[in-house]
């Protein structure tokens, strides 16, 4: 029979100071083999009753040299023992709670709320443009005229029948109030004046269409008409801008109707001017387009000189905000087995070892994953993680 080792250590000298050292991996492998060989020797001289006794002793050796093995490695792993070679260089990072924004990406452009496009409300040619491209305007300034000569004479001939009825019927009022006369000729000139009075103010009118004016406090920024072109009704003579009040408007995908809301903050990107500013939303739309499944969203812009009309705009809808989370880098989120893990640098003694954690991911925005799973202080392996293994030796940069 061949009695399992009880002692681990072997004399080196005789003397009374006698040191005792642990065996090495080395001479605890040979005698596992040795152990195996002799096991064979015994299996073939043996005869069959004792064979079954003979392999429970020797499962039993085994077993107690597979726990010595593995006690010797812990320990030298606590002392620092292990060959430098099987450590994996990486780079980690300390973790540590910070803000992070949840938001939507998309492109809109600047409108202004004032942005006119004037048009002549009567038909004739253009005799005047009475102001350039860049004049500032104000409310009712005439911007251009149209030929209006005839109307003028219309007007001038009526207001002298007017004169006359409105004196013929003062004259027959007076008689009236003297009971002279009848009352039939006091209504027919009180008829008179009255008819010839709405006839003038229909006249004004139409002599007030020929004359296009500013509807709004701006600037022109384009003339369309010159002098000597036939205008109609509708056609666009003058665009006037007012800066004063603007606002982006985007396009939203209607995955994002439930979370982005009134009052949200908006960062916005001009690329053109290489300026960003921030802004709320002051509306979004309940309809949702059909061929583009998006609905409108507008922000309301600071008034700028630098600003213009149909300027490109780069938003950021930031539809939810976190003061304190755990955040890391995405590409360091790994797919093992269906499962999110994510590897980090673990004290053991005196060496460092990788550990996986299972996270959940939360959002990912700008490279970065909001996770749940980590904690503080724990250090995440940012170079180095492909291909560790949990428990791996790790030399950490």
């Amino acid at each position: 029979m061949i009695k399992p080792m009880a002692n681990w250590y072997h004399p080196q000298t005789k003397t009374s100071n006698q040191k005792k050292f642990p065996i090495t991996m080395k001479s605890l492998y040979t005698k596992l083999i040795f152990a195996s060989a002799f096991t064979s020797v015994l299996l073939v001289g043996c005869g069959e009753p004792d064979k079954v006794a003979q392999l429970a002793e020797l499962k039993k050796q085994h077993s107690e040299l597979a726990k010595q093995i593995s006690d010797l490695e812990k320990e030298l792993v606590s002392t620092g023992a292990v060959a430098e070679g099987k450590s994996k260089e990486v780079v980690a990072l300390e973790l540590k709670p910070r803000a992070f924004d949840h938001y939507v990406k998309t492109q809109g452009f600047i409108e202004a709320e004032d942005n006119i496009l004037v048009s002549a409300r009567g038909m004739g040619v253009v005799t005047q443009v009475l102001v350039k491209e860049g004049q500032v305007v104000t409310k009712g300034q005439v911007l251009a005229q149209i030929d209006n000569s005839l109307i003028a004479r219309n007007v001038e001939g009526l207001k002298s029948q007017l004169e006359l009825a409105s004196s013929v019927f003062e004259r027959q009022k007076n008689l009236w109030d003297q009971k002279i006369g009848t009352e039939v000729q006091y209504l027919q000139a009180k008829t008179n004046k009255e008819s010839l009075e709405k006839q003038l103010a229909a006249l004004q009118e139409q002599y007030d269409q020929a004359r296009i004016k500013s509807p709004i406090n701006g600037v022109v920024d384009m003339i369309n008409v010159k002098v000597g072109e036939n205008i109609s009704p509708g056609m666009p003579a003058v665009r006037v801008i007012n800066n004063s009040e603007l606002k982006v408007v985007a396009n939203v995908s209607e995955s994002y109707i439930t979370q982005v809301k009134k009052g949200d903050k908006v960062l916005i990107n001009l690329p053109d001017l290489k300026k960003e500013v921030e802004a709320n939303v002051t509306f979004t739309g309940r309809n949702i387009d059909p061929l583009s499944r998006t609905f409108v969203l507008e922000a309301e812009l600071p008034s700028s000189a630098e600003f213009r009309p149909n300027m490109t705009a780069l938003i950021r809808i930031v539809y939810a905000s976190f003061p304190a989370v755990i955040v890391v880098p995405v590409n360091t989120v790994q797919d093992i087995k269906g499962e999110r893990v994510v590897f980090i640098a673990e004290a053991n003694g005196n060496q460092t070892i990788a550990r996986k954690k299972v996270v959940t991911v939360d959002g990912v925005f700008d490279g970065l994953a909001q996770v749940k799973g980590l904690a503080a202080g724990e250090r995440i392996i940012t170079a180095g993680y492909q291909g560790l293994t949990d428990g791996q030796f790790l030399k950490v940069q």
